[in-house]
């Protein structure tokens, strides 16, 4: 597990209490990796799917599990779905089981709809009828890895189409100097969040942070802001 992981599970762990309980509909697998690691978080997790045998097959894997119809409002109203914090429409394949389940969801009064998107324009879609949140999984992998295996970032996390986290070894060019002195976010843009020292755990950064060699720097900008700066290292 990488160290960026390490320190969004303890952001999580901190406010987990924003989302105590989660359903998530469909046990691909995409669903059932979220459904497990929200378990390990402590999160309380009910999974369903249409399919028996995936229920069978995650019985033992899972706390809850059961075979019901996401996309059918009395179904989703006898399982309570609005009872929960949050909701995932995790259906891995089929646009139109997906959208017909985050709009019955929405139909139900689901506070917190999160929704798994295919294509650009099925994320259109599930927006418009009622996701609140929507993630394309393979599209955002793809662009991780790709800023991953220039070598220049350790880890990369895009929080939205535009702003992204980086884990990033400390360019030269601000090694030795205090967060403070460098300038980073009037000269690059970037915040640097937290840093770690090599043998150490991730601490929170401070304006009076000096800067090692062999540091590790997560900092926060726009995807122009973060490409800039990493460049830093090799210029």
């Amino acid at each position: 597990m990488s160290t960026l992981r390490n320190w969004f599970d303890d952001l999580w762990q901190e406010n987990k209490h924003a989302a105590e309980t989660v359903l998530v509909v469909g046990l691909g697998r995409f669903g059932t990796a979220l459904a497990t690691t929200l378990e390990e978080l402590g999160v309380e997790v009910m999974a369903i799917d249409t399919d028996p045998d995936l229920v069978n097959k995650w019985a033992d894997h899972l706390t809850h599990v059961a075979v019901a119809d996401g996309s059918s409002t009395a179904a989703l109203k006898q399982i309570g779905a609005a009872d929960f914090d949050a909701v995932v429409v995790a259906i891995g394949t089929g646009i139109e089981a997906s959208v017909l389940a985050t709009a019955a969801l929405g139909d139900v009064g689901c506070r917190t709809i999160w929704a798994k998107a295919i294509t650009d324009e099925h994320r259109r879609i599930l927006e418009r009828v009622g996701a609140h949140h929507v993630v394309q999984p393979e599209k955002q992998m793809g662009e991780r890895v790709a800023h991953v295996v220039t070598g220049q970032v350790v880890d990369y996390f895009q929080v939205d189409d535009h702003f992204v986290l980086a884990e990033v070894q400390a360019p030269t060019a601000v090694v030795g100097e205090t967060l403070s002195a460098s300038g980073l976010r009037q000269r690059y843009g970037v915040t640097v969040v937290s840093i770690k020292s090599p043998g150490e755990q991730f601490t929170y950064a401070t304006p009076a942070t000096v800067v090692g060699r062999d540091d590790l720097l997560v900092v926060a900008g726009t995807i122009e802001e973060i490409e800039r700066f990493v460049r830093l290292r090799t210029d």
